[in-house]
């Protein structure tokens, strides 16, 4: 909120910059399969071939390209809610562990 348009926009771009997170990737999917729920919305997120694309519906896709990734199944259970399906694919992308992290975690090598 801001009394002019310019300064409402500069002020949204220094919140979302505050609020950036990484996404690990595997070549150019997901690492692994995931499920993110959020409400009545379940998003399952399943990795995909090179040059599959993105298999997802308007919302999911918007969410994923943001994202840079680039092949990927979806399928989604549920709500179809646009925000609630945001909210899904946000959770299953924050839950998202790449190999090094989850070797750590365990103390082992994969």
């Amino acid at each position: 909120k801001a009394r002019e348009v310019p300064m409402a926009v500069d002020k949204a771009v220094r919140n979302a910059r505050k609020n950036l997170w990484r996404v690990p990737l595997y070549r150019d999917t997901i690492p692994h399969e995931i499920v993110g729920e959020f409400g009545a919305s379940k998003v399952k997120l399943i990795p995909a071939a090179p040059g599959t694309g993105i298999i997802a519906g308007a919302v999911v896709r918007a969410v994923l390209e943001s994202v840079g990734v680039n092949d990927v199944l979806t399928k989604v259970y549920g709500s179809h809610n646009a925000m609630n399906l945001v909210q899904a694919v946000f959770d299953a992308l924050l839950r998202l562990r790449s190999k090094a992290e989850i070797e750590e975690l365990r103390g082992v090598k994969l």
